[in-house]
């Protein structure tokens, strides 16, 4: 089972790629976006600007939101959740466009966001086996001076709040995931949601393999 974790050409990626190895994943890192799109899975990381970061994406985003709309299992943190979105007052440039929808500066009177927060999350497969059943509460850790804000509601999983500021923390579109939190640094549940998202690659991969094998001979 192999997860690229792309390489925005700034940051360091070593906690986030170890979490992944623990949970079981092959973590190749990359900066190449053909070799990306042709592993299992996908991991945009939290790091960098996001003006900066849209320059590593490639200059025609088709066939990346081809890829995911297809069900290539991606998770973005952070940043990485950001640039699935279609644009942010952060910098020029346009994101993935996988979620319509924009990235704002946080409203509160204490920017950036650093340390822990509650996320009000729902009933989602990244979130099994957290406390609190079907409505997890799950505590995260945040380093963000920017939100997200989905045009449509639907595809919000969780949500928290800062210093008065209620933002889309967690958000879905079939196997494309974003978190605003940070779940390399967030202990326990944070590596629990990074498993169960590797758990989803691998039973992505093998259906992908059963198609594969099930085919004409």
């Amino acid at each position: 089972m192999r997860i690229a974790l792309f390489d925005y050409g700034v940051g360091n990626l070593h906690s986030l790629g170890k979490a992944l190895e623990g949970a079981g994943a092959r973590v190749t890192v990359t900066r190449e976006w053909g070799v990306a799109l042709d592993l299992d899975g996908l991991v945009l990381p939290g790091v960098g600007a996001f003006s900066a970061a849209v320059q590593a994406l490639p200059p025609d985003r088709s066939a990346l939101r081809e890829a995911l709309e297809a069900g290539l299992p991606c998770l973005g943190i952070c940043l990485g959740m950001q640039l699935l979105f279609q644009g942010s007052e952060e910098g020029s440039g346009e994101g993935i466009g996988m979620i319509p929808g924009r990235v704002r500066r946080l409203t509160a009177r204490v920017v950036p966001q650093m340390g822990w927060n509650r996320v009000e999350s729902a009933s989602d497969v990244l979130f099994q086996g957290l406390p609190g059943g079907d409505e997890p509460e799950v505590v995260a850790y945040f380093a963000n001076s920017y939100v997200c804000e989905p045009r449509d509601p639907a595809h919000v999983i969780g949500w928290t709040t800062h210093d008065g500021d209620r933002f889309a923390s967690a958000v879905r579109r079939g196997t494309t995931w974003g978190m605003q939190f940070h779940p390399e640094k967030s202990s326990h549940q944070g590596r629990r949601i990074i498993q169960n998202f590797v758990t989803q690659v691998a039973a992505w991969r093998e259906g992908r393999v059963a198609e594969t094998q099930g085919g004409p001979r």
